[in-house]
């Protein structure tokens, strides 16, 4: 007994030494297992209690879990303490001087198309026009025979138009917008109509999705001198007073007469040059006075009501405002690009 209880105290003392010196949460799992593992010097004592005297093994007993409770709290005690220290020390490495300069977070910037949206927008919206805002699938009356469409236009053409199941389809502009304003409200009524529309084209100039803002005007005694006079003066507040306005003889069939209007070329000023291809001359927009037929469709006496509607992308202001020459720039996200803005 006196040796069994020597053997004990000896390893007492070395799994106690072992303990304390432990650095890591890892260390100190390891001398765990050696100490108290299956295969450990107090696992193998507690086997040899077998062989003492049976008188002398209820006290052995309580000296070898004694041995074992203290090792226990002990090692307890050192996973707490290494807790704490490992936590000590992420916060250390995690803390902020407060008295460094601040890292200035790059601010988001309004895209270029949304900028000329909305001065687009401002610019009507300052003269009367109220912004009335319509679906982006559409059935062909509102799109094509409300408008005075005939059945074999080409713009009716697969090529041009994507059409979807069960008469539905993609606007190819939003003139639709017009259409459905009008059979649900009676005149006088001044209204913009942006959005996006959709086209079966693609190219440096083109893109299958784009915007449109087109406008309407529908009162009594309406002339082609209203139009004109509304167009010009957006014409000069959005590329500036020095810029020559002229209206062309044009086609469209929903408005009659038609007119497509040009502004003097905002890139040489008027005296030729490749982007207005010599002429001086840059188309922006087209309009005309609403042809009778469509005032019918909606249901207008046009022996009443006269008015005048206009349309124009967005995208195409946009570069001709910023001399952007591929329209692709618009949709790629590059913030080189879009930084500029």
């Amino acid at each position: 007994m006196p040796r069994f209880k020597d053997e004990l105290l000896d390893l007492y003392e070395k799994a106690a030494a072992a303990v304390h010196e432990t650095q890591t949460l890892d260390q100190l799992e390891q001398v765990r297992v050696a100490i108290l593992g299956r295969k450990s010097r107090l696992t193998q004592l507690m086997r040899d209690m077998s062989r003492l005297p049976a008188a002398e093994r209820p006290e052995a007993g309580k000296i070898v879990n004694e041995v074992k409770r203290k090792l226990t709290e002990a090692l307890d005690q050192r996973r707490e303490q290494l807790l704490v220290q490992t936590r000590s020390q992420q916060i250390a490495g995690q803390m902020v001087d407060v008295t460094l300069p601040g890292r200035t977070a790059p601010l988001g910037r309004r895209h270029p198309l949304m900028q000329t949206f909305h001065e687009i927008e401002a610019i009507f919206v300052s003269m009367g026009f109220a912004v009335a805002l319509g679906p982006e699938i559409e059935n062909d009356f509102n799109n094509f025979a409300a408008l005075n469409f005939p059945d074999e236009h080409p713009a009716r053409d697969m090529q041009d138009t994507f059409y979807l199941s069960g008469g539905w389809l993609l606007r190819t502009h939003t003139s639709p917008v017009q259409i459905r304003t009008m059979l649900a409200t009676q005149p006088p009524l001044a209204i913009i109509a942006p959005g996006r529309v959709f086209r079966a084209d693609a190219d440096v100039t083109h893109s299958p999705q784009f915007h449109q803002v087109e406008g309407l005007l529908v009162d009594r005694r309406i002339t082609l001198g209203d139009l004109k006079g509304v167009l010009e003066a957006f014409c000069h507040r959005m590329f500036g007073a020095q810029y020559r306005v002229r209206f062309r003889p044009s086609f469209f069939p929903f408005t009659e007469p038609s007119a497509e209007v040009d502004i003097g070329c905002v890139i040489c000023g008027g005296g030729g040059c490749r982007v207005c291809k010599g002429t001086g001359w840059l188309e922006i927009l087209g309009a005309g006075m609403v042809h009778p037929a469509v005032f019918e469709n909606v249901g207008y006496d046009s022996e009443k009501w006269t008015g005048f509607a206009f349309g124009m992308g967005v995208e195409r202001i946009a570069m001709l405002k910023y001399g952007i020459g591929d329209i692709r720039l618009f949709f790629e996200n590059d913030l080189r690009f879009l930084g500029q803005f």
